[in-house]
Parts: C-alpha cells; sequence; structure tokens
C-alpha cells in the first residue's frame, strides 16, 4: 500500500534523523576523547601518547577502508551494508568501554570502530541519494553534514561531563545503546538491490589502503618530526624527515593504483574505483571544497580548545560551553539556507561559507592578546559555523549529483576519504605552525629579555630548539620550580611564555585564513545551479527548455 504523503514525510523525516546520528556517532570519536586522554590512559595503564596513538589509528583505519566501504556497500546493499557497520561499530564500543589495557583499547577503538565507520560513512552518502530527490538532497546532506560538524564542537563537551561525573568508559557505552537505537530506525529506509555483478578488487584495496596510511600516517607525524626538515632529536632519512618520504611513498602508491585501475578497466577486469570519476568536473569540484572545508574545520577546533582549556585554564566543560556557538549557527544555516534559499546558487554560497570561515579566523587571531578573557571566541566562531553551516548545505549534495544514483556509494568512498584527509592535513598544520610560532617567539622573547640571565637563555636556545610544548603558566611555573630557577627569573620566563602562546595561535590561525582565503579562489568547479534544476539562461537567450519538454513549433 502506498504511503499517504503524511506517512511518506514522516518516513523520510525518521531516515534523515537515522542517517544524521549515524553520521555523528562516527564523527564523534574523532573529538570526544581529546580532553580525557590523560584520564584513560591513567585507567588502561598506558601514557598519553598511547591513547594518541589510538586516536590516530582510528583514523588511519577508516582512510585505508573508505573507498572499499563504499564498493563493499554497491555489492551487498547500501543498507545491509551499513547495518553490519552499525554491528561492528557498536562491537568496538563496547570493547572499548570494557578494555582493561591498551592492547583491547586499539582492537575496540581504533580497529574494530574504524572498520565500521569504513562501511557506515559511504553507505550515509548513498542512503540519502536513495531515499532523496534531487531537490530534497541539499537540505538532507546538509543536516547529516551538520551533526558531523556538531558532533566535533560538543565532543569535547560530552567527553568532560562524563569523564569528570563518572567515567570515560559511559561515553562509549553510551555509543552502544545509539547504535541499537539506529538498528531499530533502518527498517525505514529504501535501499536498492545488491550489485551481484560487483566484485571487490583485493589488489586494489590493498594498493589504495597502504597509499592512505602512508599519506595520512606522515601528514599527521608532521608536527613531531618535521615536514620536510627534520626537528632536532628526530629521524632522518636520506638528510630529510621521514614525513617528506612517507608522504611522497603514498603519493607514487595511489598514483600506481590509478594506473592499475585504469589497466584493469581496459580489460574488462573489475575495479575498486573508476578512475574516469576524476575526470568529472562538479566531482572535482566538490571534493577540493570538501578537503578544504575539513582542513579548515579540524585545524579551528584544534587552536581554539588549545587556547580555552591551556592559555586561559578553563575546564573541559566550560570549553565545550564556549564551542557551542558555532554549532548553533552551524546547525542554523546547514539547514536553513536549503529551507530559505532552496534555488539560491551552490557556487556563490560555498564562496560565502569561505569568505564567512576567512572572516571568523582572522577576527579570532586579531582578538587574541594578553588578558582576554574566553568571551573573545564567541562572535568569531558564530561566524565560523556560518562558513561550516553553508558549506556543508552544499557540497554533499554537489558530489552524489555529479553521478548517476547508483554510483552514490564510490563517491561516499571518495569523499569520506578526501574529508579524513583534511581534517589530518588541518590538525597537522595548525600543530605545526603553532609550535614554530610559539619555539621562535619564546627563544626570541628569552634572548632578549634582561631579566633572564644569558646562561640560562643560551640553555633555553639549545634544549627547547626541537620545539616548545604549549604549557599553560601553571605547568610551566612548577616545571621551572622543579628545576631549580630563581623565582624572579622563572616568573620572567611565564611572562614571555604567555606572550608566546598568543604568537604562536596567531601564526596558526595565519596560516588557517590564508588556506580560507585560497579556497574562497578555487570554488570554479562548483555548478551555479541547485541540482536537478536548469542552468539560468545567458543574458539575451531564451530560457533553456526542462528536460521533457517539447519545443514550439517553428514558424
Amino acid at each position: 500500500m502506498a504511503l499517504t504523503s503524511p506517512d511518506r514525510q514522516t518516513a523520510t523525516g525518521t531516515v534523515l534523523f537515522t542517517l544524521a546520528c549515524g553520521q555523528f556517532l562516527m564523527t564523534l570519536d574523532s573529538s570526544v576523547m581529546n580532553v580525557s586522554i590523560a584520564t584513560v590512559a591513567e585507567d588502561v595503564g598506558t601514557t598519553v601518547t598511547g591513547i594518541q596513538t589510538a586516536i590516530t589509528m582510528y583514523t588511519l583505519v577508516m582512510a585505508a577502508l573508505m573507498i572499499t566501504g563504499g564498493k563493499i556497500g554497491q555489492i551487498i546493499s547500501f543498507k545491509r551494508s551499513f547495518a553490519i557497520g552499525c554491528v561492528i561499530y557498536g562491537a568496538g564500543s563496547l570493547t572499548t568501554a570494557l578494555a582493561p589495557d591498551l592492547t583491547v583499547l586499539l582492537i575496540g577503538w581504533s580497529l574494530l570502530e574504524g572498520v565500521g565507520a569504513a562501511l557506515i560513512l559511504p553507505a550515509i552518502v548513498a542512503l540519502v541519494a536513495t531515499n532523496f530527490d534531487r531537490s530534497q538532497r541539499p537540505r538532507a546532506y546538509g543536516l547529516v553534514a551538520a551533526f558531523g560538524a556538531i558532533a566535533v564542537a560538543v565532543g569535547p563537551l560530552i567527553g568532560g561531563l562524563l569523564t569528570t561525573y563518572a567515567s570515560w568508559r559511559w561515553v562509549f557505552a553510551g555509543e552502544v545503546v545509539v547504535v541499537l537505537g539506529i538498528l531499530l530506525l533502518t527498517r525505514h529506509m529504501r535501499g536498492l538491490p545488491p550489485d551481484r555483478a560487483t566484485r571487490l578488487d583485493l589488489g586494489g584495496t590493498a594498493l589504495s589502503g597502504l597509499g592512505l596510511v602512508l599519506v595520512v600516517f606522515g601528514v599527521l607525524r608532521g608536527g613531531t618530526w618535521g615536514f620536510v626538515n627534520p626537528k632536532p632529536g628526530g629521524p632522518a632519512w636520506l638528510g630529510l624527515s621521514p614525513v617528506f618520504w612517507l608522504v611522497i611513498a603514498g603519493g607514487v602508491v595511489l598514483r600506481w593504483f590509478l594506473s592499475r585501475e585504469r589497466a584493469r578497466q581496459r580489460r574488462g577486469r573489475p575495479v575498486l574505483l573508476d578512475p574516469g570519476l576524476l575526470d568529472n568536473r562538479l566531482l572535482r569540484g566538490g571534493l577540493n571544497s570538501f578537503l578544504f572545508q575539513y582542513l579548515l574545520q579540524a585545524g579551528l577546533f584544534f587552536t581554539v580548545p588549545l587556547y580555552l582549556s591551556v592559555a586561559l585554564g578553563l575546564s573541559a566543560i566550560d570549553t565545550g560551553l564556549r564551542i557551542l556557538p558555532l554549532s548553533v549557527t552551524l546547525l542554523l544555516a546547514a539547514v536553513g539556507v536549503p529551507r530559505f534559499l532552496p534555488n539560491a546558487s551552490p557556487r556563490r554560497v560555498v564562496q560565502l561559507g569561505f569568505a564567512a570561515l576567512f572572516a571568523g579566523i582572522v577576527a579570532l587571531a586579531a582578538a587574541l592578546e594578553v588578558g582576554a578573557g574566553p568571551e573573545i571566541v564567541t562572535w568569531p566562531l558564530l561566524l565560523a559555523g556560518l562558513g561550516i553551516g553553508a558549506l556543508a548545505s552544499q557540497l554533499g549534495s554537489v558530489t552524489v549529483s555529479a553521478v548517476p544514483d547508483e554510483r552514490s556509494a564510490e563517491v561516499g568512498g571518495l569523499q569520506n576519504t578526501v574529508t579524513n584527509l583534511g581534517a589530518s592535513i588541518g590538525t597537522a598544520l595548525a600543530g605545526a605552525v603553532l609550535i614554530s610560532g610559539l619555539t621562535t617567539s619564546f627563544l626570541t622573547g628569552v634572548q632578549a629579555n634582561p631579566a633572564i640571565p644569558a646562561e640560562v637563555s643560551a640553555q633555553a636556545q639549545v634544549q627547547l630548539s626541537a620545539g616548545i610544548p604549549f604549557l599553560s603558566n601553571d605547568q610551566l611555573a612548577a616545571a621551572l620550580s622543579d628545576a631549580g630557577v630563581d623565582p624572579s627569573t622563572a616568573a620572567a620566563a611565564v611572562a614571555q611564555n604567555e606572550q608566546s602562546r598568543l604568537d604562536g595561535l596567531r601564526a596558526a590561525l595565519g596560516l588557517l585564513a590564508i588556506i580560507a582565503l585560497a579556497a574562497l579562489f578555487l570554488t570554479r568547479g562548483i555548478p551555479t545551479h541547485q541540482p536537478g534544476t536548469a542552468p539560468p539562461p545567458e543574458p539575451g537567450t531564451a530560457p533553456s527548455p526542462q528536460p521533457g519538454t517539447a519545443l514550439p513549433p517553428q514558424a
């Protein structure tokens, strides 16, 4: 029996809510434990480095398997792939919640949750395309993307609340409950039948996974080892940082992967990814903008919490609350633009999104000064939220609508690979520039400060040349006291550290602002009209007929 209009609206609303919850959950793990790393490390008997490894491995597993996850969804059906991914992800969350040591934590958090996310995220993209008409997709993709971005923003607040008042383990136990609820709601989804003729290209899976792991791992280690020149005390391969060689090797492997896929396609063999997709100008434009969006988003979510929690000493809960304004405007823009401006030019909306991001980042960099309070982040974050929300309202629809619906899973795999890569690059670049700016400012400042003895300044130049950690005033004061530094010298060093922290943050934000400005001028691949609508006529010409409309008879 056919659904009536109200029933159909309820069903599609349920589907959209289910997919948005899935996106929220997958993204939450990238930020929820950032404020609780030390607590988790102590609880499972490891170090902070061990927990950071678990977070990094989660990203690596997703990056390696995302394209493969999209192909698996095509083979077994997107709906089934989504459900299986939820089961695997739920098993990983339960394993993590019960983990007694780092090994079990790695299995649950990094491996199982990473594999589950690699199945779920491409399926979400495909299921939106399957369950919503082209005219509805901008709003649907906007809401789904908004939930993902909000997860990044509220993750520290959720993690801080549960870690402070209960246990970090309840975060992952709660994920199990949410996964069960999502599984119950999947029956409302409409899915395409599985493509029995498609086969998985195992060689392509291995090559693409290896190439992506090399690139992402290299980028993530950039702040520690240096991007080209090795940092003092760090490893060096042939005189250069391992990061340089890892990224080069990853690029070579990915180039080999694409060449192999083209050769297999010419021979009629199954391929993991059709290289011809990358020749699609609209798809390429959407993927490029996705890369910039997630790079800027990750860089912003790296620098702002550092300022609030370390420079100003806010608690994890207060830090999360201060970031919430971004979530509010993000959601308003992501949902409001498709609802109230359904025929707006996607290119114009994307350009305005990058412009708002640029303005927010510049405003934040300009407001940073010694003595400023946490309130200075509010207006910049409101602007940045509008920008991210505007981008989220368009880009998902642009990429998927650039190809036939049956290829949406492939696009989903590509899209999520690009977003993970962008997030990794954004975090690594912001972190590396921040520490470099902080180190340069601090060493220059102590050298020129008459209150700091020359021998102390010389010792700092030698011991801290590899990079100065981003420390609060209390942390630095305690370290200097333990080292037996004279109180007046320690006070001068703390004051210089306070200024240098802001210099490092400004340097990182300055780089992000430049990238946002570049992204603003690299949007020509974004269409000027909404998918599924006719392009506006050129001035002085008659409008083009809609598909299926007969031309008027000639006189």
